[in-house]
């Protein structure tokens, strides 16, 4: 199946290379599919180059040359804007397959200028970090297309461990999320829980170990608490600036539908000083340096890394 569809499908497009884009056509390459990608940034357009993609002029020439793309963005202007290019492109009908996290408002102006053009959008946002991206190892909350989405099962397969089709359009929003409030929750508490072991007189590494073998671990916590053993922050897998703008979404949702959530709202306090300490450009694991800070934990040298 993933034979025929690589030769039927043709070229498959992505734009929007950066941390998960990248690592969605990194894995399309090395699975032998043909990519086109496009990225305002040119850094990383010469990056894909160099592993084997073709490099579209702009967005509106990725939808010229491929019938199935991907688009993954870091805010609503971007959405906007890369869909407008799609619409004038004056292209036969497009599979569009959306895989950030917008407002449900958002996505719904995208897919109804994509449809009014002839296409097809779907709500594909993914549950996974970037490191995790890189092995492959996300889940895809697909929605928007039953038929579409069997369809590309091969295409998700390339570079994801699981996809689900949650049915109508913006369900893969809603289940994303869900998913987004435990990691932000867990995220903030993994560190708590680290200054406390540390400010305890406990090895970093050695409260690790333990709790990964123990009832307090999570998925959240083996991927960030390495970092923090490190005090290491700089090769980010999710920027807190860039995870700033999933907390609001996420927080806005939960509002309009009237969802109390005291632990999200604890957490977002702690997102917000990192941010404003000077650690956007960090991974959220970050947070660790700030309640190290708030509880006056200094490491000693032998244990402290540049962040």
């Amino acid at each position: 199946m993933a034979a025929r569809l690589k030769r039927d499908a043709g070229a498959i497009g992505i734009v929007g290379l950066g941390i998960m884009g990248g690592a969605f056509a990194q894995n399309l390459l090395a699975a032998g599919w043909r990519v086109i990608g496009y990225d305002i940034a040119p850094a990383r357009r010469r990056a894909l180059a160099r592993l084997g993609a073709e490099i579209a002029a702009d967005a509106g020439d990725v939808a010229r040359k491929a019938r199935n793309i991907i688009i993954s963005l870091p805010n609503p202007e971007a959405l906007a804007a890369t869909v407008a290019a799609m619409a004038k492109a004056g292209v036969p009908r497009r599979v569009v397959i959306e895989a950030s996290t917008f407002t449900l408002e958002d996505k719904a102006k995208a897919e109804a200028a994509l449809r009014k053009a002839g296409h097809v959008l779907l709500d594909c946002p993914v549950s996974g970090t970037g490191s995790q991206a890189k092995v492959k190892d996300l889940v895809i909350y697909a929605s928007g297309g039953a038929a579409e989405i069997k369809r590309l099962r091969p295409l998700f397969a390339a570079f994801s461990r699981a996809v689900h089709d949650l049915g109508a359009f913006g369900n893969g929003s809603r289940m994303k999320y869900v998913a987004n409030l435990l990691v932000a929750i867990h995220n903030v508490a993994s560190a708590e829980a680290m200054v406390l072991g540390m400010k305890a007189g406990l090895p970093p590494q050695l409260i690790y170990d333990l709790i990964k073998a123990g009832a307090g671990n999570s998925r959240v916590f083996e991927l960030r608490a390495p970092m923090m053993v490190k005090d290491s922050y700089r090769d980010a897998t999710m920027k807190i600036s860039v995870w700033q703008k999933d907390m609001d979404v996420i927080g806005s949702y939960a509002r309009k539908i009237r969802v109390p959530t005291p632990m999200f709202n604890a957490s977002k306090a702690v997102y917000r000083k990192a941010l404003a300490s000077g650690h956007g450009a960090e991974d959220t694991a970050a947070v660790c340096a700030v309640l190290e800070k708030m509880a006056g934990v200094k490491r000693g040298r032998k244990a402290r890394r540049k962040r």
